[in-house]
């Protein structure tokens, strides 16, 4: 039999024990090990939750690198075509971390209507672009639909053009494109909205209207095998940069390939700060329960010093009797996790599904505030946490064995 388990459970429930002047302070223990908890759940969950969420939303617009000539790299627009006729297209076997491959061109004009007019970048691709994730953010109507010969007249635009321009679903739109031959009257395309789309990012939802490629390469008067760049979606974004430098040591030296990370620099490097914000959260929370579950033990080992005078007299060793305070508090982390990943995980289903807190999207690009719910991080929570708690508590334990049997035994 273990003794000092016995002698832990029966002090754990003891009626005596649980109006003890340490009751309180195990109560408070337990309440601070849960409240750090759920403060870590929330933190990690929303942080990469946000990272997540906006991080998807640049590559339903950009892929994750784009392939472009020098000459268009600091301009949406572009400006000199490239060949389709590429090592790297329509499959880049050379990087197999690259797992699709597209193309697109862009290209400025404005769209007019009887009571006013907008500046847009049309962005062209083809059939066989990755609509699904643009499909998250269509507030109304669908996607494009491509024939198999010919071109589509479909463009999807986004909420804050249509609501400039009073548009909706079905509406015909007259869009106005500069010649590249300095011609003075512009060509005119009429497209029908198929689609209206709301991803949050001023950048985007202020720009770009998106259709069929095939117009761009007409409007330009391209080749069939001529487009504006290559859209690359990549199968481990955290290595994003290492793949970006391996795509352009495979590329001719006229191409450039750039990672949104770069591109969006600025974004990006403001979602980092979450990073910093969530080590320094988790950091602090583990810190406020350790220190409440030592002051929890200590407490412990004061109010029952006559007892571990009793048992050393009786001959039972140091750690038999450190031991039976161990599993009290053991028993502290235990319910306290328990308690904390119950409201914790709850608090964070809620806003998953309910989305009960919003944000301003104007300065976070998302209307509520997203979750992120991996069994990774939590598991790595409680068992840090569980860790970390047994390697303090051996150290207010270690007063046990400065305790002598006969001034213990006196002691009131």
């Amino acid at each position: 039999m273990n003794v000092s388990y016995f002698i832990a459970k029966r002090l754990a429930t003891s009626k005596k024990y649980k109006n003890s002047v340490s009751a309180p302070i195990i109560k408070i223990a337990i309440a601070a090990v849960a409240i750090s908890v759920v403060m870590m759940l929330v933190s990690i969950a929303t942080g990469l939750g946000l990272q997540q969420k906006i991080r998807d939303k640049i590559t339903s617009f950009n892929g994750h690198v784009v392939i472009s000539n020098f000459d268009n790299n600091q301009s949406e627009v572009t400006l000199e075509p490239i060949s389709t006729k590429q090592n790297f297209y329509p499959k880049f076997t050379e990087v197999p971390e690259v797992t699709a491959v597209h193309p697109f061109a862009t290209k400025a004009g404005v769209v007019r209507t009887d009571k006013s007019f907008e500046g847009i970048v049309f962005k062209g691709v083809d059939k066989n672009y990755q609509w699904n994730y643009l499909e998250d953010y269509l507030t109304a109507g669908k996607l494009p639909e491509y024939k198999a010969e010919g071109m589509t007249n479909e463009v999807v635009i986004s909420g804050f053009l249509a609501k400039r321009l009073e548009l909706k679903v079905g509406d015909k739109i007259e869009t106005y494109f500069l010649k590249n031959d300095g011609e003075s009257l512009p060509n005119v395309r009429a497209f029908t909205i198929s689609g209206i789309y709301d991803s949050g990012f001023p950048q985007f939802d202020e720009t770009f209207v998106l259709g069929d490629l095939k117009h761009i390469q007409r409007l330009n008067k391209w080749q069939v095998d001529e487009v504006g760049g290559f859209e690359l979606f990549v199968n481990d974004f955290t290595q994003i940069d290492t793949i970006a430098d391996k795509v352009y040591s495979h590329i001719p030296s006229t191409l450039n390939s750039e990672p949104i990370t770069t591109k969006y620099y600025n974004i990006f490097d403001w979602l980092q700060v979450f990073d910093l914000n969530i080590y320094i959260i988790v950091g602090l929370m583990i810190l406020v329960a350790v220190i409440n579950i030592i002051v929890a033990l200590l407490v412990l080992i004061l109010e029952r010093t006559q007892m571990i005078g009793i048992l050393k007299a009786l001959g039972a060793g140091n750690w038999t009797i450190r031991k039976i305070f161990v599993y009290n508090a053991t028993y502290i982390v235990f319910v306290g996790l328990l308690i904390g990943n119950a409201i914790g995980l709850g608090l964070l289903l809620t806003q998953k599904y309910f989305g009960i807190i919003t944000l301003d999207p104007t300065q976070y690009y998302v209307k509520e505030a997203p979750v992120y719910i991996s069994p990774v991080y939590i598991i790595l929570i409680n068992v840090a946490l569980v860790v970390l708690s047994y390697v303090i508590m051996l150290i207010p334990s270690y007063i046990i064995t400065k305790i002598s049997p006969v001034k213990s035994i006196k002691f009131q």
